[in-house]
């Protein structure tokens, strides 16, 4: 018969596999943080054009895409919703880089309730997050998305970035209120990061993205939809590598165009040896040639910029 363990032993040797685990730099649960996020669903009217034109939409946090979410593989998230009395509309929040309960955690709530819920980012990538209220179709044209980026707990999984944009697509009408046309698939716009034309220069109030020679620069693209697929293309490039769903277990390499489906993501690596333009475009050209184009000037004197440039935009 085996002897039985006393609970002190296993206390110690419990103590000193952790102990060995962060001598090596492998990974634990100690490690992980846990994140506050809270949003608030707001309708609203946004800028969509370097114009100055505003459009009705409906947001998380007055913007749209709402807020970049960043967190890392093993993470925990505390999310809340707010409702606020002033909406019309019931409202909801579906975090793709989450495995929860739908019903329980996905439900919309009307003006003036809250919801919560706990999730751990168990595998990296960039995610879509999008209202789920009914007719979801219009919640998500009207603009309540964004993304969330799950870094790998180990960085070394992948070459590391020197610049990072997060470049959110999706669809625009005209009428916010045609459910029809969302349907059919009638729209007039489609745009990167809640903008028309935000990042060709050629337009008013635009301004294109910038990097240095040999700089990777790296992009987390999310297809928000709610239709169309995404075929991202680099004008004058190679993409050097493509992660499917931004997890770096999924490697691609040398790729020309890439399509990204409604409610998918992708991260896109990029290499410029050679100071010029190369924009960015989805290759299905009735999206590129009614807003989403987005330059990429690779210049010497690049500035800095945040992760999502002029978003929300104020021109």
């Amino acid at each position: 018969m085996m002897k039985r363990q006393s609970p002190q032993l296993i206390a110690i040797a419990g103590a000193m596999v952790l102990a060995m685990a962060g001598l090596m730099g492998l990974p634990s649960e100690a490690s992980a943080k846990t994140h506050d996020v809270k949003m608030t669903a707001l309708e609203t009217e946004i800028v969509i054009e370097g114009t100055g034109t505003k459009y009705k939409a409906w947001t998380f946090n007055g913007q749209m895409p709402g807020p970049a979410v960043r967190v890392t593989e093993g993470d925990t998230v505390n999310f809340t919703l707010e409702n606020p009395k002033t909406n019309v509309y019931p409202h909801a929040m579906d975090f793709h880089a989450a495995e929860i309960d739908f019903l329980k955690n996905y439900r919309a709530i009307n003006p003036g309730e809250t919801i919560s819920f706990t999730f751990v980012a168990k595998k990296p990538g960039v995610f879509f997050y999008h209202c789920g209220a009914a007719p979801m179709i219009q919640h998500v044209a009207r603009g309540m998305f964004g993304a969330i980026i799950v870094d790998p707990k180990n960085p070394k999984v992948w070459p590391k970035a020197d610049r990072e944009f997060l470049l959110v697509q999706s669809e625009l009408w005209k009428n916010p209120d045609d459910v029809e046309a969302m349907f059919a698939r009638k729209f007039d716009y489609v745009v990167f990061n809640g903008g028309i034309f935000k990042y060709h220069p050629f337009f008013i109030g635009a301004e294109a993205l910038e990097a240095k020679p040999n700089e990777r620069v790296r992009i987390y693209f999310v297809n928000a939809g709610p239709n169309e697929f995404s075929s991202l293309h680099p004008i004058g490039e190679i993409w050097d590598n493509v992660y499917e769903s931004g997890n770096p277990a999924n490697k691609l390499t040398g790729v020309q165009t890439y399509v990204v489906g409604p409610g998918s993501a992708a991260t896109f690596d990029l290499v410029s040896e050679s100071p010029g333009v190369y924009p960015i475009v989805t290759h299905s050209l009735t999206g590129a040639l009614r807003g989403a184009i987005a330059a990429l000037t690779i210049t010497p004197v690049a500035k800095d910029a945040p992760l999502m440039p002029l978003t929300p935009w104020k021109p």
